[in-house]
């Protein structure tokens, strides 16, 4: 089945807004794992908008399942990474002024600076995810840059305006996903989920993580983390449930 990791940031903004203690993030990702979660996802950004360098610290001491740092490739956030041992780092692009990851990487530009920082990470042991358009021409050039996984961006088909844009994205993040499994590599997807967008998705065969975050942060508002955690994955036990028997 399809796991879940649960994307923390949005906590830590909420926090950072008023300069306080609360809430903590990493509390918050503890009752993620609790409620099923199989996955944190936590984006250090360079100019530490909301997770911060004692939020990655601590979680890596206390995150039970798996610890996804999401990271660009600055040397200062390399070093770090490469310190705190994650057990991934998902490399994604990163400028100042965006309000989110605006879409996946260029591998192929520069697939020779790639693959140095894959050399870097997994002599520390930790997998390397790189964040890129659903695409052939990124997905060969992450093999050749020695990714462990691609996460699809997934963000097109998340904002697509009517059906017909809806099914172009979705027929792109298909064969992503069959040229990713037939190269070897592992398939997250990520990027604007939600509880309704989500199942398309989760019905494509080749897929095994979805990371998700600001849904599930902005449904906890009204029912809890917990719940908010619990609801998603059984949103996926359903629909693959519901796939298989069809």
């Amino acid at each position: 089945m399809i796991t879940l990791n649960v994307n923390i940031d949005h906590v830590a903004t909420i926090r950072n807004a008023r300069g306080g203690i609360e809430p903590e993030p990493v509390h918050a990702a503890l009752q993620a794992e609790l409620a099923g979660a199989q996955g944190i996802v936590c984006h250090l950004r360079e100019d530490r908008r909301h997770i911060k360098d004692r939020d990655v610290i601590l979680l890596k001491q206390l995150v039970q399942t798996k610890l996804d740092l999401e990271m660009a490739n600055t040397d200062e956030i390399v070093n770090i990474a490469l310190a705190i041992r994650p057990n991934l780092v998902t490399i994604v692009p990163e400028k100042r002024m965006e309000l989110t990851t605006e879409g996946g990487l260029n591998i192929e530009a520069k697939v020779y600076d790639y693959k140095l920082l894959c050399n870097k990470m997994h002599d520390k042991g930790i997998e390397v995810s790189f964040f890129i358009e659903p695409a052939f021409n990124q997905i060969q050039a992450s093999l050749e840059a020695g990714a462990d996984m691609v996460e699809l961006h997934t963000g097109l088909y998340a904002n697509s305006l009517n059906f017909i844009e809806k099914n172009f994205e979705l027929e792109r993040i298909r064969q992503a996903v069959i040229a990713a499994n037939k190269l070897g590599l592992k398939v997250a997807a990520g990027h604007g989920l939600n509880y309704i967008n989500t199942k398309d998705i989760i019905c494509i065969k080749g897929i095994n993580e979805v990371s998700i975050g600001h849904s599930i942060i902005a449904r906890s508002i009204y029912v809890g983390i917990d719940q908010a955690v619990r609801e998603m994955i059984e949103l996926i036990k359903c629909t693959n449930h519901n796939n298989n028997n069809n």
